[in-house]
């Protein structure tokens, strides 16, 4: 199964644990205002690639990848492309690579049992997901990014259910995401969750905007100052304090 690819990166740091071999899909529901790379969200665009034409060239630089590191596949938005995803990983897990999936979860759908069937195997051969909750609240995710967040926050209950190792990803925007109480939300929810394996609160910032004027789009946030990156590490606290206060109601001393 060919998938639509956008572009492929050696030496991705960011993306996973270790240094990882970064495959960037094409095609994205989501309409993020601060989105960075909205030239993925075309889903007829990107250059289509058999999972061995990827994986012969993860093995041209093997060695960087050996001490923790490996395959990340990010977007666009993956899960829209779960068959040729499931080919890859199985290709993976054949030449015993670790697999990660960097996801906004906005493709998850547990009413539609055949996809579920897909989903359930793609998991089988997930080493750990990165989701991006971009708001905890139903209407200001839809305001930021055009959809809704509701199988998206199911879709975290699920990968719990499976154990897949799940890290969770949170851009901080001033005036949009910054407020303590969703933050604090935010925490509650994933604290319920036994296979948190780590939070990313990341800063906003306005590199994208001039991909936007090359493009001859609107940037939606154009006048939106970069999140001041002092503040960050409070508002990290403010989530870790909501899934601090769920885990002591789950487990009262």
């Amino acid at each position: 199964m060919q998938g639509r690819i956008h572009s492929l990166e050696s030496f991705g740091t960011v993306d996973g644990p270790g240094t990882r071999f970064v495959v960037f899909v094409q095609g994205c529901p989501m309409r993020c205002a601060y989105c960075h790379n909205p030239d993925t969200w075309d889903m007829n665009g990107g250059t289509l690639m058999e999972p061995a034409e990827i994986i012969e060239q993860y093995e041209r630089n093997q060695a960087f990848y050996q001490n923790g590191g490996g395959l990340t596949v990010t977007g666009g938005e993956p899960l829209m492309q779960t068959d040729f995803l499931i080919d890859l990983f199985t290709l993976a897990k054949e030449n015993h690579i670790h697999t990660c999936i960097d996801t906004s979860g906005i493709a998850f759908n547990p009413g539609n049992p055949a996809l579920m069937e897909k989903m359930d195997r793609l998991m089988g051969l997930t080493d750990l997901v990165m989701l991006d909750i971009k708001h905890i609240d139903p209407e200001k995710h839809r305001d930021l990014t055009g959809q809704p967040n509701v199988n998206i926050l199911k879709f975290a209950a699920y990968l719990n259910e499976k154990g897949v190792d799940m890290w969770i990803r949170h851009v901080v925007v001033p005036g949009i995401t910054d407020d303590d109480k969703y933050l604090f939300d935010l925490g509650y929810f994933i604290g319920q969750f036994h296979n948190l394996k780590a939070l990313d609160v990341l800063p906003y910032h306005t590199m994208g905007e001039k991909k936007y004027q090359s493009l001859g789009m609107d940037y939606k946030l154009k006048g939106v100052p970069p999140m001041d990156k002092t503040l960050l590490l409070e508002k990290k606290q403010v989530i870790l304090d909501g899934i601090r206060k769920r885990r002591s109601e789950q487990n009262p001393q």
